[in-house]
């Protein structure tokens, strides 16, 4: 695998190790700043490690950014590859896509800047327009505008509430993909049309008003075996 040749810029209250050198170990504490050609990163901590510095770990009150794919982060914890461009977040993370107002939490996730490809492990919630998307696994297409979910997975949208082993939103189109196990409820919204007047004397007349029609839907998933 060819070594980086993108250029990197520290800084840092103190810094132990041997800057330039190749093949090395550079510790930086206390504001420690990272800035390379694709990525900005904030911490009280950062290790560089591995020829021309290709390793990053960095601890503590961590924010940064991606230049060129406008995600911005915070997390507890990070390590990136500069060859392979795949960043590992791990402990309250916070992922922004700008371009596309998603903002994605979960403990763990796995960004590849390259493929622009997150996944998203443990106590997921990622959000966009009128959704709020959960689930033990996810894996968020930020090119194509797409979300998977697995594991208990739920999507809701103001008041309806899609459950299912298995979703796949389409954040453009906002269509929905439930497979396995699918349950939700649907709520309907239609204004009610007034009684028209006679000349009898009638009850007091109430204003329109809005009715709101819930439906519960449930479908468990049905297996067909070979030869049936």
């Amino acid at each position: 695998m060819p070594l980086c040749a993108e250029k990197i810029i520290f800084s840092a209250n103190r810094m132990t190790g041997r800057a330039g050198n190749t093949n090395t170990t550079t510790t930086l504490s206390g504001n420690a700043y990272i800035k390379t050609d694709t990525m900005e990163i904030q911490a009280e901590d950062v290790e560089l490690s591995g020829d021309d510095y290709r390793y990053i770990k960095a601890t503590g009150s961590i924010s940064g950014k991606n230049l060129e794919t406008h995600m911005d982060f915070t997390c507890d914890s990070l390590e990136y590859d500069r060859n392979t461009k795949i960043a590992l977040l791990k402990g309250n993370v916070k992922l922004d896509d700008k371009d596309n107002d998603v903002r994605a939490e979960a403990q763990i996730i796995e960004y590849n800047q390259d493929t622009e490809i997150a996944v998203l492990q443990i106590q997921i919630k990622l959000t966009q327009k009128e959704n709020v998307c959960s689930g033990s696994y996810a894996v968020y297409y930020k090119n194509s505008q797409l979300l998977e979910l697995s594991g208990n997975a739920q999507v809701k949208q103001k008041d309806d509430v899609f459950r299912a082993q298995n979703i796949t939103l389409n954040m453009d189109t906002q269509d929905i993909t439930l497979g396995g196990n699918v349950k939700g409820k649907v709520t309907d919204t239609k204004e009610s049309k007034p009684e028209p007047k006679t000349t009898e004397s009638e009850p007091e007349s109430k204003d329109p008003e809005t009715e709101n029609q819930t439906t519960e839907f449930e479908m468990k998933k049905t297996e067909v075996k070979d030869g049936e």
